[in-house]
């Protein structure tokens, strides 16, 4: 496993992040939760390319979002089996603690929203597109 990967797992582990990019000494990170924080570093302009990335919990619309920011390793403490599936696809490495079948909704009632987004989306740019009109019928609803 790469020290950047152990970085930001060490980090995750503190508890006091959801998300975390390491590469080259250089960290990001975010206590935010769900797809945000990928979104946020998407939208900034920069290039994360080769970063290393520890998150709590990995989805197949977090897997897209995070072939798009091009790291090059994922570590999940929570991911579903279809996630695995995206990452190995583009050739991701990536580790986890537990494999589910599916992520689901905060209430433990269905699925999660940007599962349901993404469910027959098979590119990362129309699952960029499908995370973001979900978001924005989120917010609309005030949720």
């Amino acid at each position: 496993m790469n020290s950047d990967l152990e970085s930001a797992k060490e980090l995750l582990a503190t508890g006091q992040y959801t998300c975390v990019l390491c590469k080259s000494g250089v960290t990001h990170t975010s206590a935010n939760r769900g797809v945000r924080p990928l979104l946020e570093l998407l939208d900034s302009g920069n290039s994360y390319q080769g970063y290393s990335a520890a998150d709590k919990v990995v989805g197949k619309a977090t897997a897209y979002l995070y072939v798009l920011l091009g790291v090059e390793a994922v570590y999940a403490q929570v991911i579903s089996e279809i996630a695995i599936e995206v990452l190995q696809k583009y050739q991701i490495p990536v580790s986890w603690s537990i494999v589910v079948p599916a992520i689901t909704n905060r209430t433990q009632t269905g699925f999660c929203p940007m599962e349901s987004a993404v469910r027959a989306i098979d590119t990362p740019e129309e699952a960029l597109d499908a995370v973001r009109a979900v978001l924005l019928k989120l917010q609309q609803e005030g949720k």
